[in-house]
């Protein structure tokens, strides 16, 4: 499931790929496979923007069966007891059978939405109520005891009974819920476009407690919860559009620490390994690992393009993809950057919209402040190949999905 367990750690038994030889295969398919594949029993299973999920065969690269919704599929599937869960933007999660394919269930939302404000990011015109181009998620499943749950664009966090799809409760919070949950002694924790990050009850959706994040009642760019939580050592870390990455008290609520990047988002979901805690931010394109307890940094290394793909550990190399369409190694141990993998729309585009010194040429995808030139620009840069897709490690194989279309199978 999406990183790697039901904590969300992002950590992999395996020794990964240290050293890179090349592309094991790739799988095309006919939209942006933003989604995260989750690895079980010989497949890959992954979602695409032109609606499908696909099961890959691990060894080969070629499909097993695919099953078409009546919209993106931008979650992250989880696979348990021999069914695959997921949700798609046609408002309906779905539960198939893992070897064929069949649908086992289906549970209805009243709809998804993105989130939207006015005068967005500082869009024009002012008063006009625009969804959030970079909203690109959806909330992805995590299956225990019995259950399944996930976020939706109603504002619900829903739990199923992952047998039946039988809906065992429902909490509302105040919008859009496309961060994925994490659950850990028996408690729930998401976060949502409300500004609050919640604690419930796995077993009956009450609240235990919530946190406050930082609000933006200007052009609402500083404000929402798009990471999904990691839960460690009885500590809940998650990142937060106010520019935050926060670590709490998971049984209390209350701040630990947190860590401020200045303007940047923190969109990815922490990776946490040995008291220690890594993550990435957008903008200022900076990765940083820094003392689980504390907050206190251990290193950083500064990248050229936003990140929203969350980092995977296996061994001791960390995996970090990026909006350039490239995917890096990083040696923890020395601290240092190793070897790069760029996708085939990376090594086609990326040229086009960078700098001479790697980072990105915004002027290039923008010309305006106008809302649609805003969603135009967006759509440009996705030319590149960008990596929105968290990286899973299972063996001696990385599996990760490009804007470019193609599922990659790297070792």
């Amino acid at each position: 499931m999406f990183r790697g367990n039901p904590s969300r750690t992002g950590v992999y038994e395996g020794a990964g790929v240290p050293k890179l030889t090349g592309v094991k295969w790739k799988f095309h398919t006919n939209g942006y496979v933003i989604s995260s594949p989750a690895v079980a029993g010989g497949t890959a299973y992954v979602g695409s923007t032109d609606g499908n999920l696909y099961a890959v065969d691990l060894q080969a690269g070629a499909q097993k069966w695919k099953f078409k919704t009546d919209a993106r599929v931008v979650s992250s599937p989880a696979v348990e007891g021999g069914i695959v869960y997921f949700g798609s933007y046609d408002g309906k999660f779905y539960a198939l059978d893992a070897a064929s394919g069949q649908l086992k269930w289906k549970f209805a939302t009243p709809g998804e939405r993105r989130f939207a404000a006015k005068h967005l990011h500082g869009g024009l015109p002012e008063g006009e109520t625009m969804p959030d181009p970079f909203d690109c998620f959806l909330s992805s499943p995590v299956v225990s005891g019995g259950n399944v749950y996930f976020g939706s664009g109603d504002g619900n966090v829903y739990a199923l009974e992952a047998a039946s799809g039988k809906l065992n409760w429902k909490f509302q919070t105040g919008d859009v819920v496309h961060a994925s949950p994490a659950i850990a002694g028996g408690t729930l924790f998401v976060g949502s476009w409300d500004s609050y990050f919640y604690a419930l009850d796995a077993a009956t959706g009450k609240e235990k407690w919530r946190f406050k994040t930082g609000e933006d009642h200007e052009i609402y760019n500083q404000v929402g919860i798009q990471s999904s939580a990691a839960v460690a050592d009885g500590m809940v870390y998650f990142g937060c559009r106010d520019s935050n990455l926060y670590a709490l008290d998971a049984r209390t609520g209350e701040k630990e620490w947190a860590y401020n990047n200045k303007g940047s988002w923190v969109i990815v979901s922490a990776a946490v390994k040995g008291g220690k805690l890594y993550f990435a931010t957008s903008d200022s394109a900076m990765f940083h690992a820094v003392d689980a307890k504390s907050g206190a940094e251990i290193f950083s290394l500064k990248l050229t393009w936003p990140m929203f793909a969350s980092p995977a550990i296996a061994g001791d190399f960390l995996y970090l993809a990026s909006h350039d369409g490239k995917l890096r190694a990083i040696d923890l141990k020395g601290q240092k950057t190793g070897w790069e993998f760029q996708t085939e729309g990376s090594r086609q585009n990326l040229a086009a919209f960078s700098k001479p010194d790697g980072t990105p040429k915004y002027a290039a995808a923008f010309t305006e402040k106008f809302y649609e030139n805003m969603v135009i620009g967006v759509n440009k840069l996705y030319a590149v190949g960008m990596i929105f897709s968290s990286p899973v490690v299972a063996g001696d194989v990385i599996y990760f999905g490009s804007m470019d279309g193609n599922l990659y199978a790297i070792n």
